[in-house]
């Protein structure tokens, strides 16, 4: 390689060492570890307070273990052997609530045990021995089993909580501080350094992977809640879909018929004038301008698996077929009783399409989810408009919702919305459902009197038995 290519990657390397600092400071100290929410909380883990406990019984034992194997073999324990024990201990527990500084606290606390041992170590037997054997600090000391346990623990907590890259970092660290002390106190009984580094990798391994799996479950709920809200949404784009369409079928059935009247209605009187004519042939004009705009503009409606020519021609239903939809619905096993009252007018069609949409989702949804029940449905003709009220008794077979159930909820109150009406639903006393819709109507001054006048006469009723 030549000198100009040696140069860049020596700068490079340079550079990289002067930033190690900073990138370990960012990396495993200024960086916040990932937050878990406290108890109370929304998505608060259940595990987390007898993880807890099983965790401080742990250290509580692994303390003992650790306070003797800071000991040497015969002699009294000493208080700075209990101190580092107690510590690391902490060090260990700490590690559920701030992960990052109790490793910190645990790779500390490694090296002055080893300072502990060092101290502590005496130069000559502290009683007589049978065997003759050479006093070294192998024989007085156990293996730090406890030690390594500790500072492993310490790291899989860390792991469980920061991203993969730092827990390696943390790895690389903890393993070079072996190495270190192990160069450092030859005498010293240490752990292999092939035996911490299965520790500290099977910790750092299984803390990424639980950490793994608690972020794909938070993303799979999250998942969940935009499908079912997208599900929602589609539903409620397919119901105005198909309102739009219903009403585009009314408006310009009417449109064409004050085309027809418009175009019929010079013949009808004798001598009209030219204004008259003018005006009448304006009126069907506009109406069959208004009719092409209308069907232009809502045509894109009819999607490719819109219904067939001979079903887009049937009438819109009304009220008058709720007796057909009723029976239909008893023939497929399901009790219903239907009521009138008040004086029968006649009303738009959009208000009497929308009522027996209305009708007919609600039987729909208790044949769907309260099978074995009965319902009732009440027509009410006011002076303001129209009531319609569906109600059911409680089911007798438990049906437990299924996912997205009730959307046709969500296209009943489209409905009435778009007839400024008021829409309730919700569960009766005794365990049934109810929906009721008042769907407002203007009528002539003429029809609202005869209506006033009809309604202060006994209520007319009429019910048709099941």
């Amino acid at each position: 390689m030549s000198e100009a290519g040696k140069a860049p990657r020596g700068a490079r390397l340079r550079a990289a060492v002067r930033g190690a600092p900073r990138a370990l400071y960012e990396e495993l100290w200024s960086e916040p570890a990932d937050r878990v929410p406290r108890m109370g909380e929304a998505d608060a883990p259940v595990w987390r307070p007898v993880f807890m406990v099983l965790l401080v019984i742990a250290a509580v034992g692994i303390m003992v273990i650790r306070t003797v194997e800071l000991s040497p073999h015969g002699a009294a324990v000493g208080g700075p052997a209990v101190l580092v024990a107690v510590a690391q201990s902490a060090a260990l527990v700490a590690g559920m609530i701030r992960p990052i500084g109790a490793w910190w606290a645990a790779t500390a606390l490694a090296v002055v045990a080893v300072l502990v041992i060092v101290a502590g170590a005496p130069s000559h037997l502290p009683y007589p021995l049978v065997s003759t054997v050479p006093l070294t600090p192998e024989v007085l000391y156990p293996s730090p089993f406890a030690g390594v346990a500790l500072q492993g623990g310490a790291l899989f907590l860390l792991a469980l909580r920061v991203r993969p890259r730092r827990a390696v970092a943390a790895l690389v660290l903890s393993m070079a501080l072996a190495l270190f002390l192990a160069l450092r106190t030859p005498p010293l009984p240490q752990v292999s350094l092939a035996a911490s580094a299965i520790v500290f990798s099977t910790a750092l391994v299984l803390g990424t992977a639980l950490r793994s799996l608690r972020l794909a479950r938070k993303d799979l709920d999250v998942q969940v809640e935009l499908t079912a809200e997208e599900r929602a949404r589609r539903t409620l784009l397919e119901e105005r879909h198909r309102i739009a369409r219903e009403l585009h079928d009314v408006v310009a059935h009417h449109m064409s018929v004050i085309s027809i009247q418009a175009q019929v209605a010079p013949h009808l009187v004798k001598d009209p004038t030219d204004e008259l004519k003018e005006n009448l042939t304006g009126i069907r004009e506009n109406a069959l301008e208004a009719l092409a705009e209308l069907r232009r503009v809502l045509g894109v409606l009819r999607s490719e698996e819109a219904p067939a020519q001979s079903a887009r021609h049937t009438p819109q239903p009304s009220l008058d077929r709720l007796g057909g939809l009723i029976g239909s619905v008893r023939s497929a096993g399901l009790d219903v009783t239907l009521s009138t009252t008040g004086e029968p007018r006649p009303l738009p069609p959009g208000v009497e399409l929308s009522a027996y949409r209305i009708v007919q989702e609600s039987l729909s949804n208790v044949a769907r989810h309260a099978p074995g029940a009965s319902a009732r449905v009440e027509i009410g003709h006011r002076a303001g408009g129209l009531s319609v009220r569906v109600t059911n008794t409680a089911p007798v077979h438990a049906s437990p919702l299924s996912p997205g159930g009730r959307h046709g909820l969500l296209g009943m109150r489209e409905r009435t919305m778009m007839l400024g009406g008021d829409l309730a639903t919700g569960p009766l006393p005794d365990g049934g459902w109810e929906v009721t819709a008042i769907l407002p109507v203007t009528f002539p001054a003429t029809t609202t009197a005869a209506a006033i006048k009809a309604t202060a006469t006994p209520t007319a009723t009429t019910e048709d038995a099941p």
